[in-house]
């Protein structure tokens, strides 16, 4: 179990203030306050980043949104998460760290030929798609925002993927076509191209749908806030 002052345990507490609209400058500080080498000491596994950086995404996300009045633009290069006394951004931390340094605008198949060494160190070693079910973008397509647990973090992103793509997919099986969310179409190589994406969504529905079409919906951005799981 997580002592009081890990930065797993951090982690959740700063998340939980951020719901409650509680005050998080002390949860703030402590990770500001870590060294690089007690980031790199305590967030040792892949269940431990995963962890941890989905925490943070989903509580910095909500914190600077709410500073910047509900302006997207450009919110996700700003470099305003301090944590190890080292500057982030939400980008960093989902394409860097997250997603093992995959450039941004290459649908997961284009590693970023400028990561920093230090991105390379903190990044999870494989990059499991099923966080994509858990970084939240205060939209209304996007998936609710959990509480993510080291202990529980693989049934939680099972959980999240499973409630995820069902409520995001229909499946027509006179046509043999699929509807799902866009967003495995931004990330299809996370997800093992089309291909993948049909395998997965086939295991999630009990049902081989490998020969069928995928037609991805239309990405609702209008915003949806502090979009929490009970």
């Amino acid at each position: 179990m997580a002592n009081k002052n890990s930065l797993l345990l951090i982690s959740e507490e700063l998340l939980l203030h951020v719901k409650m609209k509680a005050d998080t400058n002390l949860e703030e500080m402590a990770l500001k306050n870590r060294s690089i080498i007690q980031l790199q000491n305590e967030l040792k596994t892949d269940d431990a980043k995963k962890s941890f950086w989905i925490n943070v995404y989903n509580a910095y996300f909500q914190l600077l949104i709410g500073k910047y009045k509900g302006q997207r633009k450009g919110l996700f290069s700003k470099k305003e998460i301090f944590i190890a006394q080292t500057r982030f951004s939400l980008d960093d931390i989902e394409h860097g760290i997250l997603r093992k340094y995959t450039w941004k605008w290459s649908f997961g198949y284009i590693p970023d030929p400028f990561v920093s060494l230090l991105t390379r160190n903190l990044a999870v070693e494989k990059t499991d798609y099923r966080i994509h079910f858990a970084l939240n973008c205060g939209a209304k397509s996007c998936p609710p925002i959990a509480f993510y647990i080291f202990n529980n973090i693989d049934k939680q992103l099972n959980d999240a993927m499973f409630s995820f793509l069902i409520s995001e997919t229909t499946i027509n099986n006179q046509t043999k076509i699929i509807n799902t969310s866009k967003l495995l179409y931004w990330y299809k190589g996370d997800f093992g191209g089309s291909k993948g994406i049909k395998t997965i969504i086939s295991k999630v529905f009990e049902s081989d749908l490998t020969k069928y079409k995928l037609v991805y919906n239309k990405y609702n951005w209008e915003s949806q806030l502090e979009n929490y799981t009970n």
